[in-house]
């Protein structure tokens, strides 16, 4: 291919309009029969951009480095990290009507291409927002440079930080991190717990870590056990709250971003399976962390006698042994899921919350042998979440409703609750 017709490459500047939205926060155009795909852009402007990665032959990435014609929906951008050039917020430049709007379309499209799942399903697809959609996450890991200074990562995978404040934290973290000096090269891990009270942690810095290759410190860190955070300020479990019980979990251990979140996705999963299967006695919650589903699911459905919650995780384990404590409705079995499918009591309503990665096609394989009458699935990546929704219905499945949940403003993530019932 000659230079002439080899189109534009790396560090070129080439002017885009009518962009579409896309998946994960581009918009998508084209350019002499190449897809690019844009950072920084809204559906339906007109930009220049310059080329940041030519490598591909059949498309382009790009960044936005002038907005020629710009939407009505482009505003001022709402994250001092984001506009120092982080990627934390990378929706921070769209009002919250456009925001919710790319991510329903990113939704339908996945459920569409990767799920192939009915139009009228895709359709039907709803949106809930969670407010506020900025200074919502109660949980944040940050970064700390060489200097000391926790802040937010300007490019993946590099040792550059910046101390501009990203918008999503609750306030009282941001303030209660920046009057620290931290461990050079440490990850800090910060909590704002239900009862008002403030954790700090600080990960030490892995061993032989290096910042100028992310696939090779991704690799490294998949080969070793995660290092548990010493504690600084606050205790080392903390206090969270839903439909009347507490839960200690450790400063550390998973729990919902958003200061709604946990409340908004236990009322969700609760009402999807009441109304798929309302007298069910058995179920099953699997990747089910402390077992805040488990507790919806036994406040929902007065006639369940029985719940098992499936997790691996040992201090998520022990969490939701505390609190059920004294409740024999509730048990919880610590392991993986696939080979724990097979020695459970047989379920009426499956709640499944995976790790991003999805079921998989095993783990979908177990929970369709034991033929319950309604499934809820809870996907944190919509991909993933399509193709496992997919095999579902491919097996005996029906897609009822899906919920696309809108719970991390400023952000192109979106997660999707989807509720399935048995056609046998």
């Amino acid at each position: 291919m000659t230079a002439e017709s080899a189109g534009p490459g790396a560090g070129d500047l080439v002017e885009l309009s009518g962009l579409r939205a896309g998946n994960g926060g581009v918009m998508v155009g084209r350019h002499d029969g190449r897809v690019v795909f844009v950072r920084g852009a809204l559906p339906g402007e007109r930009v220049r951009v310059r080329v940041v990665d030519d490598r591909r032959s059949s498309y382009l990435t790009a960044t936005v480095v002038d907005v020629l014609d710009a939407s009505p929906h482009r505003v001022t951008d709402r994250c001092p990290a984001a506009a120092a050039g982080a990627g934390c917020c990378d929706l921070a430049h769209a009002d919250d009507t456009v925001a919710a709007d790319i991510r329903l379309t990113a939704v339908r499209d996945v459920l569409a291409r990767i799920g192939k799942l009915p139009d009228a399903v895709v359709a039907g697809v709803q949106m809930q927002v969670l407010a506020p959609t900025s200074h919502y996450r109660t949980r944040v890991r940050m970064p700390v440079d060489g200097a000391g200074v926790a802040g937010v990562h300007v490019r993946a995978g590099s040792g550059v930080v910046t101390d501009a404040p990203c918008a999503q934290p609750v306030p009282d973290l941001v303030e209660a991190v920046g009057r620290r000096s931290w461990t050079p090269g440490a990850e800090v891990v910060a909590v704002h717990g239900d009862d008002g009270g403030i954790h700090l942690a600080e990960r030490a810095p892995e061993a032989g870590r290096r910042g100028s290759s992310r696939a090779r410190s991704q690799r490294a860190r998949s080969r070793r056990p995660r290092l548990t955070p010493r504690t600084v300020a606050g205790g080392d479990h903390v206090t969270r709250r839903v439909g009347g019980r507490e839960w200690a979990v450790p400063v550390a251990g998973f729990w919902q971003a958003h200061v709604r979140g946990a409340d908004a996705y236990s009322a969700l999963v609760a009402q999807m399976a009441r109304d798929a299967a309302p007298d069910s006695r058995s179920a099953w919650d699997l990747y089910g962390g402390v077992g805040v589903f488990a507790g919806s699911l036994v406040d929902a459905l007065p006639s369940l006698e029985h719940v098992t919650v499936v997790e691996s995780d040992a201090d998520a384990v022990a969490a939701a042994r505390e609190t059920f404590a004294g409740d024999d409705r509730i048990a919880c079995y610590r392991g993986p899921v696939g080979p724990a499918l097979g020695s459970l009591p047989g379920p009426d309503v499956v709640v499944t919350d995976p790790p991003r990665s999805g079921l998989g096609a095993d783990v979908v394989a177990g929970i369709v042998s034991a033929r319950p009458r309604a499934v809820v699935h809870v996907g944190c990546d919509p991909a993933a979440a399509a193709r496992d929704l997919g095999l579902l219905v491919r097996q005996g499945y029906e897609v009822e409703r899906v919920v696309a949940v809108d719970a991390f403003g400023l952000t192109h993530h979106v997660e999707v609750v989807a509720a399935l019932v048995s056609v046998d």
